[in-house]
């Protein structure tokens, strides 16, 4: 095994003070994901973790990723373990931290109950909420984007209750996790004199990312590998029946339906935290459209060449894939959920790149 180019850093969350700016970290994977937090994996010495456990402490210490003097990624160490002679460890960004914190005071210290109130604005309360308690401040700036996309009504009014269960990371996803509701993605920057990191929930609204008209994932051109196209029966159906809310004759329930001279498949989708029919209705017809695309290819390695070179791509861009082997011949415009980059993979750099196609996606708010 081989270092990584660049540098694999790491730094007190809390303090701020930096355990080690040069971590011998192999077979390194890392990348972000589409309104997730992405990850990071790699193998340390475990002679240099015995020696000193603090560079790595789990729940926190902060990673960092640089490369040609830039940050590419950053996060939390989450996972620590021995393996064998390997010490393994694994990282999550910034949105993971969120999973490990709740609403201890309700309404977000003060900040809700909510009504028609943008959900851009609330993953910010959650965000202010979560760090102006005590030790809880990571530095975390969640964009400013606004968005159309609303969240509670006077019939149904959205609450965070201090006896919930539900985790604040958990809040957010279910307010960016349909239809016509906001994106986000995590980043990490050196400041302008890099003497500090910029960590940044980037939200998008109608989405993040663009259409790309000049790049593209082709086979014999930066493709690497053979990938695998997904055809099964088991999953299609062209008739789905959502359930939402709500308890026997009351439970909330929509279908979405198209006929296209295959035999009728129908399926079924539960969203117990959907309350409104609106919005469940735009849920089920998104579970339909996605149960619909059979041949869908889900990951492509790459190559970093002319034709999409690493870094001219972001989370949310949609790209045009073209893929021809014996098995396969697949075009058509893909947006890309996230990826992982191999540093070290045999070769060269290659990086692994989730897709979904493009017709799965609708903007707009509701």
């Amino acid at each position: 095994m081989t270092a990584p180019p660049g540098r694999v850093l790491t730094r007190h969350a809390l303090t701020g003070a930096w355990l080690s700016t040069a971590l011998p970290v192999t077979d390194l994977e890392y990348g972000p994901e589409l309104s997730g937090p992405g990850e990071l994996r790699g193998i340390l010495s475990p002679r240099l973790v015995a020696s000193n456990p603090t560079l790595a402490d789990p729940g926190t210490t902060e990673i960092y990723v640089e490369s040609d003097g830039q940050l590419e990624w950053g996060g939390l160490v989450w996972d620590v373990r021995a393996e064998g002679s390997e010490y393994r460890i694994e990282a999550a960004s910034w949105s993971s931290y969120l999973q490990k914190r709740y609403d201890l005071d309700g309404e977000h210290g003060g900040r809700g109950p909510y009504v028609y109130q943008d959900r851009c604005q609330v993953i910010r309360n959650i965000w202010t909420y979560a760090q102006s308690i005590p030790d809880g401040n990571l530095g975390v700036v969640v964009d400013v984007t606004t968005s159309t996309s609303k969240v509670g009504t006077p019939e149904d009014v959205h609450h965070s209750h201090w006896y919930d269960s539900k985790s604040l990371g958990d809040q957010v996803d279910e307010l960016v996790s349909d239809q016509g509701t906001p994106e986000y993605t995590c980043t990490t920057t050196w400041n302008s004199d890099k003497t500090g990191v910029v960590k940044r929930i980037r939200l998008g609204w109608p989405r993040l990312g663009a259409r790309r008209k000049d790049i593209e994932f082709s086979s014999g051109v930066n493709i690497i590998e053979d990938p695998e196209e997904i055809r099964s029966g088991d999953d299609y159906a062209q008739v789905v029946i959502g359930t939402g809310a709500g308890d026997g004759s009351a439970k909330l329930r929509q279908i979405s339906a198209v006929r296209n001279g295959r035999l009728r498949l129908e399926a079924t989708a539960a969203f117990p935290e959907i309350n409104g029919n609106d919005v469940l209705k735009q849920r089920v017809e998104w579970e339909r459209a996605w149960r619909q695309t059979l041949g869908a290819v889900e990951t492509v390695t790459i190559r970093d060449t002319p034709a999409a070179p690493f870094g001219s791509w972001q989370v949310g861009d949609d790209v045009y894939v073209r893929i021809h082997n014996s098995w396969t011949s697949y075009t058509g415009w893909c947006r890309v959920t996230g990826w992982t980059i191999q540093p070290t993979a045999s070769g060269g750099p290659q990086a692994q790149v989730s897709l979904k196609p493009s017709a799965m996606y609708t903007y707009g708010g509701h």
